[in-house]
C-alpha cells in the first residue's frame, strides 16, 4: 500500500492557473507562489453571491487515538460532488508546525483526498502564520517598551495578559520569566508562550471581513489595566496599523487543488481546543463568491468546532450553513465503548454498540442548531459487515440519514454515497441554522448553555480567579461578546479520561480571558495548556531530508 507522500507525489499536480480557471478567475486575478500556490484578492469577494452557494460542514464524533479522518472525508466529499455534476470548493485550515513536528505529522488529508502540494502547504505554505506570530509579537515587544521608558501609559506590569506566540509544540516556554539583566534590559516580569494558533491575532484574522475590519479588530486587543485601573488596548500604544502592515498579505486566501485537482483553499489554523477551530471568514466567503457548493470543517467534535463555527463565525459572517456532515469510524465508536485501543481492529459488535451514545451526543448537537446531519463512516478494512450494518441500522432507525465513505482509497469515487445524501439534506434546509444562545445574555448564561447543550454538563463551576475575570468583563462592558471555551478535544467533558457520553458532571472554568479583537471571551476549563508540548517520541524524531531535497517521514 503506498504512503500518503508516495500517493501525493506521484498526483498529476495542474498549474494553480489551471485551477483557477475552474473557478472562473483568469492570471490577472492571481498572486502566485510558485507554479501550485496562489492568494486571492479580497476583491473577488461577491456578497450577492456568498448567500446563493451552498456551505457544507463536516465535523465528527469525540476524537480517539483510532483516527477519524475528517479532513479526509472533507476533500472527499469536494471531490465527490464535482463527479455528480456540482461546482464544489474544499476551503479549510491550514497546519501548524507544532503538531506537524509532534505528535500528528501531516496535517493535509489522505490517500486519494489529500491537498497539494502536500509538502508545502505542512512547512510555512505561503508564510502566513509567521505573519500572524510577527504581528503578535510585535504588540508583546512594544507593551515591554512601553513599560521600560519613563514616557509611558502607566501600564500595571501584573494585568498584563499578552503572552509570546511560537508555531511550536514547547512545554519549557510556557511561564517564563523575561526582562532580567538590569535597568537597561526591561522590566522583570512574569509570562509566558502560547501556540500561534492560539493566538488572538489568529482569531482576528480568521473573523476579519476585510483589511479594514482587520486593523479596526487588531486595535481591540485588552492588553491590561494602568495603576489607576484604566484599561489598555492596542490602540493606545500605537500598534494596530504596524500589525496590520505585517497582515497585509496573509489575510488573502490561498488556493490550491486536491489529488483529483478540484479547487482548495486554505486559510487560517486556530485549533478548535483552544480557540475557534475554523478556516477564516474571508476563505469562506471565497469559496462561495467561486463555487456552487463549499465543503469546510470544523476542529475537532461538534462541541468544540462545530459549536464556534456556529455561535462565532457563522453570525460574525452572517453565513447560511445547508448541511452537516458527522464523521464516525466504527473503530473510533468502539474505543469509546471501552475496547482497549489495541482490539479496535477486532470486529465486536457490543463495544461498537456500547460507543454509539457518542454518536448520538453529537447528532442531538446538531440538531440544537436546526440540523439533521448525515453520518459518514469513514471505512477500514478492519471493519465487519455486521458493525457495518448495526451502525447503519442505529442511524436510521433515529431518522439519520448515513453513507460509507472509502475516500482515501478512492478519492471522490469513494464519497458519491456521501455527496447524494448532502445535496438531499441541503435542498430540504434552505435556512435551518438557530444559535445556541443570544450575545445579550450574561456570560454565565452563555457558558452553561455551551456547557449544558453541548457537553452535557449538569452545572458549571467558576473558580475564584474566573469570578474576578467575570467582574474585570463586567466592568469594562464586554459582556455581550461571543463565548470560546478552550477545553479538553478528547472528552465531551472537560475531563480527557471520561469517554463515550458521559452526563451530569460538573465543568470547572479557572479562569476567562478577554479576546476583544476577535471578539469573544476565552473561559478556560480544567486543565487545558494553550501551549502544547511534544510527545515522548514526537513526528520529528522521523520526517528526514535526503541529498536530492526529498522529504520523508512527514506522513
Amino acid at each position: 500500500m503506498k504512503s500518503d507522500i508516495q500517493i501525493a507525489r506521484e498526483a498529476d499536480i495542474r498549474p494553480i492557473k489551471e485551477i483557477a480557471e475552474k473557478l472562473g478567475l483568469s492570471e490577472s486575478d492571481l498572486e502566485f507562489y510558485g507554479p501550485y500556490k496562489a492568494k486571492l484578492p479580497l476583491r473577488l469577494i461577491d456578497e450577492e453571491k456568498v448567500k446563493k452557494a451552498k456551505l457544507v460542514l463536516v465535523t465528527a464524533i469525540t476524537p480517539t487515538p483510532a483516527g477519524e479522518g475528517k479532513t479526509t472525508t472533507s476533500i472527499g466529499l469536494a471531490q465527490a460532488l464535482n463527479h455528480i455534476g456540482k461546482k464544489a470548493t474544499v476551503v479549510i485550515r491550514e497546519p501548524s508546525l507544532g503538531p506537524v513536528f509532534g505528535i500528528k505529522g501531516g496535517a493535509a488529508g489522505g490517500g486519494f483526498s489529500q491537498v497539494i502540494p502536500m509538502e508545502d502547504i505542512n512547512l510555512h505554505f505561503t508564510g502566513d502564520l509567521s505573519a500572524i506570530e510577527k504581528a503578535h509579537n510585535l504588540l508583546a515587544a512594544l507593551i515591554d517598551n512601553n513599560i521600560n521608558n519613563t514616557e509611558n501609559l502607566g501600564i500595571d506590569p501584573r494585568t498584563i495578559q499578552w503572552k509570546r506566540v511560537m508555531d511550536m509544540n514547547e512545554r519549557a516556554l510556557r511561564k517564563i520569566v523575561i526582562g532580567l539583566g538590569g535597568t537597561t534590559e526591561g522590566v522583570p516580569r512574569e509570562t509566558g508562550f502560547n501556540i500561534t494558533a492560539a493566538s488572538e491575532v489568529m482569531s482576528v484574522l480568521c473573523l476579519s471581513k476585510n483589511l479594514k475590519d482587520l486593523k479596526e479588530r487588531l486595535g481591540n486587543i485588552f492588553v491590561g489595566l494602568t495603576y489607576e485601573g484604566k484599561p489598555i488596548f492596542a490602540r493606545d500604544l500605537k500598534a494596530h496599523g504596524a500589525m496590520a502592515v505585517l497582515l497585509k498579505d496573509a489575510i488573502k486566501p490561498n488556493l490550491v487543488q486536491t489529488i483529483e485537482n478540484t479547487p482548495a483553499i486554505i486559510h487560517g489554523g486556530p485549533f478548535a481546543n483552544i480557540a475557534q477551530g475554523t478556516n477564516t471568514l474571508i476563505a469562506t466567503k471565497m469559496g462561495l463568491t467561486l463555487s456552487e457548493f463549499v465543503v469546510t470543517e470544523a476542529g475537532f467534535a461538534s462541541d468544540l468546532g462545530a459549536e464556534k463555527f456556529f455561535d462565532i463565525k457563522c453570525r460574525v459572517g452572517s453565513l447560511q450553513p445547508n448541511a452537516v456532515v458527522i464523521v464516525a469510524t466504527i473503530r473510533a465508536l468502539k474505543y469509546h465503548g471501552k475496547q482497549p485501543l489495541s482490539q479496535v481492529a477486532h470486529p465486536n459488535v457490543q463495544a461498537l454498540k456500547a460507543g454509539l451514545p457518542n454518536l448520538d451526543k453529537h447528532i442531538e448537537n446538531m440538531r440544537h442548531f436546526g440540523f439533521e446531519p448525515v453520518v459518514a463512516i469513514n471505512k477500514f478494512v478492519t471493519d465487519s459487515l455486521d458493525e457495518i450494518e448495526a451502525i447503519k441500522a442505529h442511524c436510521l432507525s433515529i431518522g439519520i440519514k448515513v453513507a460509507m465513505i472509502d475516500s482515501w482509497a478512492q478519492g471522490g469515487k469513494g464519497a458519491i454515497e456521501l455527496a447524494e445524501k448532502v445535496v438531499e439534506s441541503v435542498n430540504n434546509c434552505p435556512r435551518c441554522f438557530n444559535p445556541l444562545y443570544d450575545y445579550k445574555w450574561t456570560v454565565e448564561q452563555k457558558v452553561e448553555a455551551i456547557a449544558k447543550k453541548m457537553y452535557g454538563a449538569g452545572s458549571v463551576q467558576f473558580g475564584v480567579k474566573a469570578k474576578k475575570d467575570l467582574k474585570l468583563i463586567d466592568d469594562l462592558h464586554l459582556n455581550e461578546l461571543a463565548i470560546c471555551i478552550a477545553k479538553t478535544q478528547k472528552s465531551l467533558s472537560d475531563d480527557p479520561k471520561l469517554k463515550g457520553r458521559p452526563e451530569g458532571f460538573v465543568v470547572k472554568i479557572r479562569e476567562i480571558e478577554i479576546a476583544a479583537g476577535a471578539g469573544f471571551l476565552v473561559p478556560i476549563a480544567g486543565d487545558i495548556m494553550r501551549m502544547p508540548g511534544l510527545p515522548t517520541k514526537p513526528s520529528a524524531e522521523l520526517i528526514d531530508i535526503d541529498d536530492d531535497g526529498n522529504i520523508s517521514g512527514l506522513f
